[in-house]
């Protein structure tokens, strides 16, 4: 997992010096860093923290994946509800589907505390008991980070 996460920091780091250096939204006290980059469901799952967005990062593994054009959007079951992941590739990394958690990250006033979110969030998504009932559960990124949201008993 570690030769994964330093790809992706890699990519990243290289977005943030060419494309995204001295944009407005972009917050100068966080760095690039991949959190808890880990097996699921025969692919890998973790959460990219960079100055700019924090995501959940769903990338190839030992398991089947399913390609899809850039932009194209799919819904991933985890333990707490459904979550829209959207495709994208990176020379460095290939294809990879992505889950916003927050963007802009200008809420964070330092490393350290976005780390902890990016912590916390992967505890939550993979916490059966966050999906209330056992039925599946359909929050905002913000709400579902926040502790509060909605129980759709109709999707899945």
């Amino acid at each position: 997992m570690r030769e994964t996460s330093a790809r992706v920091e890699a990519a990243f780091d290289r977005i943030a010096r060419m494309r995204m250096a001295g944009l407005p939204f972009v917050n100068s006290a966080l760095r690039v860093e991949m959190v808890g980059l880990r097996p699921w469901d025969g692919q890998r799952i973790g959460v990219l923290v960079t100055p700019w967005a924090m995501n959940l990062l769903l990338l190839p593994g030992e398991g089947s994946w399913d390609a899809m054009p850039t932009g194209a959007e799919r819904f991933v079951e985890l333990p707490a509800g459904r979550f829209r992941f959207v495709s994208a590739h990176d020379d460095l990394i290939g294809e990879y589907h992505a889950c916003s958690l927050f963007s802009p990250t200008l809420e964070f006033a330092d490393h350290e505390a976005a780390h902890a979110t990016a912590v916390a969030s992967l505890a939550a998504l993979f916490d059966p008991a966050t999906a209330a009932d056992g039925t599946k559960a359909t929050f905002s990124r913000r709400d579902f980070l926040r502790g509060r949201g909605t129980v759709d008993a109709d999707r899945g």
